[in-house]
């Protein structure tokens, strides 16, 4: 049996802001493409009813992490289907890799992830669907992990379409600060009334990030980062950041100005990929199966 399953990272390739709903939520419209790069959960299915979270968050309470709300999440679902038992449980532990408040995902990967892995494990039977709709009670970018294909996304992040961008490499960055998602969108420079345009038509314009302008004028850097990176290669934002990255065409490229990066500069290469390695994981068993 796998316990070792991976929660990949994800960049917005382009993100626009076309509009702000009553409820105070954006709408957007956004490409999602995962890397080969990520956290690691390793997941233990046991009979004892509980979930234990066997690598805790430093001032996070099990309950408010993720991870924990995720298992219990699918365990009530699958109960209410009465596909799992009331002395399903688990053990769970997370090797930490993608920066907390930095863009690229990792929460709500984790959560997709323990999302998917135990509706397998547990032998739930949830759909994919139904898997995506208990992720959104999670977060916005849960069920786009949770469904494991690059995505264009509109609405506030839950209306998916699949995709197949080019898969470049990327040079991804921090800049050794975190950024909550609502300092951003509360900002009143935030660009709030980017047009409506088809994927065709944004596919033929430069990326761009909305949220960019916002992030480097409020952390300098983030704006230091960006300056330096846009010498090199094209260079933006992801999500409402803290992370930048640069695109390549070749692993080579990026690798060669990670190496020429200052000290203070922490980053990787990674690919982008259409299929998240998640779903690679999961497709592996069945057909092991």
């Amino acid at each position: 049996m796998i316990t070792t399953w991976p929660a990949p990272a994800k960049l917005n390739l382009f993100l626009y802001i076309t509009g702000r709903r009553p409820d105070g939520y954006h709408n957007l419209q956004t490409l999602f493409q995962f890397l080969d790069y990520g956290d690691t959960l390793e997941i233990i299915p046991d009979s004892s009813g509980h979930i234990t979270l066997l690598t805790p968050l430093a001032g996070v309470a099990d309950q408010d992490n993720l991870i924990v709300r995720a298992a219990l999440a699918l365990k009530q679902a699958a109960q209410d289907k009465g596909t799992v038992r009331a002395d399903a449980g688990a053990r769970i532990a997370l090797e930490k890799r993608l920066p907390m408040g930095g863009g690229l995902g990792g929460g709500s990967s984790d959560a997709a992830t323990v999302l998917v892995a135990l509706n397998h494990l547990w032998q739930a039977g949830l759909s994919v669907d139904e898997l995506a709709a208990t992720g959104v009670s999670l977060g916005a970018d849960v069920p786009v992990f949770v469904r494991g294909q690059a995505a264009f996304a509109e609405g506030v992040g839950e209306q998916l379409h699949p995709v197949e961008p080019v898969e470049k490499w990327y040079l991804v960055a921090h800049p050794g600060v975190s950024i909550a998602t609502p300092d951003i969108f509360r900002d009143a420079d935030l660009t709030r009334n980017s047009p409506i345009r088809t994927l065709d038509e944004l596919l033929q314009r430069p990326f761009h990030n909305d949220c960019e302008a916002v992030a480097r004028k409020r952390f300098r850097e983030v704006d230091a980062l960006l300056s330096w990176l846009l010498e090199y290669a094209p260079s933006r934002l992801t999500g409402t950041g803290a992370c930048v990255f640069a695109e390549f065409d070749t692993e080579a490229a990026a690798r060669q100005v990670l190496e020429l990066a200052p000290k203070w500069i922490c980053g990787f290469v990674a690919r982008g990929l259409n299929l998240s390695p998640l779903q690679r994981t999961l497709s592996g068993l069945k057909a092991y199966a």
